[in-house]
């Protein structure tokens, strides 16, 4: 239903209302065991504050504006007199309810100013961060300074480079892009920092098994070697290490798909094809050697590296873009062939770079389903790369379960491209 007129200034200034109502309702339980008159601002007092934001937005709109800016300033010059007697309390709360009243506020003028939405989801979001103290906090210890650093190197690889870069294609054969290619840099970047920072997060309160899987979110290849140098020594652990490696081989499968499905989404669906079998073969072997281990956890966690460095960052980019500008001319010298080739060459020391090569050519540049296959094959590549550092490190008589999962999931994979190469009759 369509609103007009007042009805639309008692929304606007009702969803001001509730706005700051809403982080009172989180205050006010914080502070539910402090003595009476030792609180400045409870449920009430928020949801006023709020409300007096969007009233002083319907007057700036609609009578006065000098009026609407004292009024503002005489209410942020309250809210911090009344917060100031209390501003040297050790665990800070006055100074986060002071901003806290500002914010609210400040909803309050948003949801006034004819953005409701907007104001309730602000609201929400704020409430649902202070609610989160204790959780946030104890994130933060499991962090250690080595973490906080990449936190940093990341915010500068996604925030102080990419809005500088250029939009437009230069250079031979219009190969490059130097936003699009950063951008695709931040996004492979920021898939595997998140899953080392959960890893970091949960790791070492859940084990081998969750960080194995969590672990293979960003380098599947790094787990299958530390699992399989712990294998080497293990006795009565060797099924649970076993099924951390096909587990997180299995995740590197789904991580292939989403970057596919996000940079190169016309390969998805024929990669999706040759990939899942195999994905649920790792899986499913994984699950039973870890349901016959009876164990679905251990004391120890797996060593990673963190992933975020700039010159590493840097150095991908290059790889891409080199290998954008050499897909580009294999295409203009050899067609689709040329470029198939040239990825199932690359894409088998990289295959995010491999995805990205694909992502940055025209539309129809490469056929569908060539591209799928080529893209699985690197992944096969990858996986029979794994066994062998996985028989290397353990040693057939430990690592046998391990080896034995991979070399499966890479059969099942190599089956499903041949039947895939053979169905739909691709040439090179």
């Amino acid at each position: 239903m369509s609103l007009s007129g007042e009805w639309l200034i008692y929304r606007d200034l009702s969803v001001a209302l509730a706005a700051g109502l809403l982080i009172g309702v989180e205050r006010g339980w914080t502070m539910r065991e402090e003595q009476p008159g030792g609180r400045v601002a409870g449920i009430r007092t928020f949801g006023l504050v709020a409300g007096l934001g969007g009233l002083i937005a319907l007057i700036a709109q609609s009578l006065d504006l000098i009026f609407a800016a004292i009024l503002l300033a005489a209410v942020v010059i309250m809210l911090a007199i009344s917060h100031a007697r209390t501003i040297h309390e050790p665990d800070g709360r006055s100074i986060t309810n002071f901003v806290v009243s500002v914010l609210a506020l400040c909803l309050g003028l948003l949801a006034g100013s004819g953005y409701p939405a907007l104001a309730m989801a602000g609201a929400a979001i704020v409430a649902g961060l202070l609610a989160m103290r204790s959780e946030l906090h104890g994130v933060l210890r499991k962090l250690g300074p080595t973490d906080i650093n990449a936190m940093i190197r990341f915010a500068l690889i996604a925030l102080a480079v990419l809005p500088f870069l250029p939009a437009q294609a230069f250079g031979p054969y219009d190969a490059f892009n130097l936003q699009q290619l950063w951008f695709v840099v931040i996004l492979v970047t920021g898939l595997s920092f998140a899953g080392y920072v959960a890893n970091r997060i949960f790791g070492e309160s859940h084990g081998t098994v969750v960080t194995a899987v969590i672990g293979g979110a960003y380098s599947s290849t790094a787990v299958t070697a530390s699992l399989a140098q712990r294998l080497r020594g293990a006795d009565s652990s060797q099924r649970t290490l076993s099924a951390g490696i096909a587990l997180a081989s299995a995740v590197m499968y789904i991580r292939v798909l989403l970057l596919t499905f996000i940079i190169a989404d016309f390969a998805f669906l024929p990669l999706a094809m040759i990939l899942t079998p195999a994905a649920l073969v790792a899986g499913g072997i994984g699950l039973l050697l870890l349901r016959r281990s009876g164990a679905a956890r251990s004391d120890e966690s797996v060593d990673t590296r963190n992933p975020i460095h700039l010159l590493p960052a840097f150095f991908f980019a290059a790889t891409v873009a080199v290998m954008s500008l050499a897909a580009r001319w294999a295409e203009a010298k050899f067609g689709s062939s040329g470029i198939a080739y040239l990825v199932l060459i690359m894409g088998s020391f990289d295959v995010d770079a491999a995805i990205i090569t694909l992502g940055t050519l025209p539309t129809d540049t490469i056929a569908a389903s060539l591209a799928g296959f080529v893209l699985a094959m690197t992944v096969l590549a990858n996986m029979i790369f794994k066994a062998v550092v996985a028989g290397f490190a353990a040693g057939w008589k430990n690592g046998r379960s391990a080896v034995l999962a991979l070399a499966a999931s890479s059969v099942v994979l190599a089956l499903a491209g041949a039947v895939s190469f053979a169905a739909l009759d691709i040439r090179f």
